[in-house]
């Protein structure tokens, strides 16, 4: 009896170090989780942007973009591809953001659609094994070099876009909701490099932190700068449309047979937002549009302002006439004398 007591006294101990073992990394996630929330808000309060788009609009179109970061418009995304006085691309700001657990990235699957619930948060271990990203393990946690980081293979982007109409501010909107980044990587052989869509990250969670990061604008002014924040906001992108939210759920490669099909599908989406914006008041469309009734008041006006102004002209031209009428006869009567008649009385 007093060995089993023994044995449990000794035992006690690593039972009581087992079950806290445990629970502290329960905490630690709990608290690196409510600490990444109190800094995204600290971040969001220290630098405002665009309000979150309300979920009872009337009219929302969802569509999603490939954005090439070769071009012109989009190459402020990408260049530095390795950070240089301070400077960094996009996809290192998201990549340093997601490591130290700043922000939350979740899997890309394969039918294409986000899905944001904790099931399909990527951990930061399986990402950097999964794409073999070279890191070391050190006292402070994961280390990795900047010439590690991937972003130099990062040359296109997935963005779902969403544009819609406000009515409590009777206002129309294109928002950045979503980011994909894409990996374009080589294999040994040195085929044709694959694409690889790494994950999905929100776009209201990256936007504190965007309207911290600047990039350069134009190719002719260096010094035309503007946040990454502002960027999205003031959609100076270009990306070609691959997929709408439908109720198929169809991409444009799914129903388009050819090239210039989707070519002419792609221009026919955009000509539709461009027109819905266009005629949110009406512009052209309706008759009774507040710019038709505004032009109609001030055309009103001006054929007003033409008869006052023919009327104050003929009301002129009588007065002048009637003037030199009366100006002639006057004159006439003064030049020649008077005609006098004498009555002669009959005796």
């Amino acid at each position: 009896m007093v060995m089993m007591v023994l044995v449990i006294y000794h035992l006690a101990p690593v039972m009581m170090q087992a079950q806290p073992a445990s629970r502290r990394q329960a905490e630690q996630q709990k608290s690196s989780q409510t600490n990444s929330g109190n800094v995204t808000n600290r971040a969001r309060i220290s630098f405002p942007t665009t309000a979150v788009m309300s979920e009872d609009v009337v009219w929302r179109r969802d569509i999603y973009r490939q954005l090439n970061l070769e071009e012109d418009a989009n190459a402020g995304l990408y260049y530095p591809v390795e950070p240089t006085d301070g400077q960094m691309n996009l996809f290192t700001n998201i990549f340093k953001l997601m490591m130290r657990g700043l922000i939350k990235v979740y899997e890309y699957r394969m039918d294409g659609n986000e899905v944001f619930n904790d099931s399909a948060r990527v951990k930061q271990k399986d990402f950097l094994d999964n794409y073999h990203i070279y890191y070391e393990r050190t006292d402070r946690g994961v280390h990795i070099d900047n010439s590690d980081i991937p972003s130099r293979e990062v040359k296109s982007y997935y963005i779902k876009e969403s544009a819609y109409y406000d009515q409590r501010t009777s206002t129309f909107h294109r928002k950045v909701t979503a980011l994909c980044p894409i990996m374009s990587r080589e294999d040994d052989f040195g085929d044709a490099a694959t694409q690889y869509p790494l994950f999905w990250v929100k776009y209201d969670d990256l936007a504190p932190y965007l309207a911290k990061q600047t990039i350069m604008t134009s190719n002719l002014n260096n010094a035309a700068t503007m946040s990454v924040d502002d960027y999205f906001t003031r959609t100076m992108y270009e990306g070609k449309i691959y997929k709408t939210n439908n109720m198929l759920g169809r991409t444009l490669a799914q129903y388009c047979p050819s090239d210039s099909a989707m070519a002419k599908e792609q221009k026919r989406i955009e000509a539709e937002l461009l027109a819905f914006e266009k005629g949110v008041w009406g512009n052209q469309a309706r008759k009774d549009s507040l710019d038709s009734i505004a032009k109609a008041g001030k055309d009103v006006k001006a054929a007003k302002a033409v008869k006052k102004n023919r009327r104050a002209s003929s009301s002129t031209k009588s007065a002048t006439v009637k003037s030199k009428r009366s100006s002639g006869s006057s004159s006439a009567g003064s030049s020649s004398p008077a005609r006098v008649s004498v009555r002669r009385q009959r005796h």
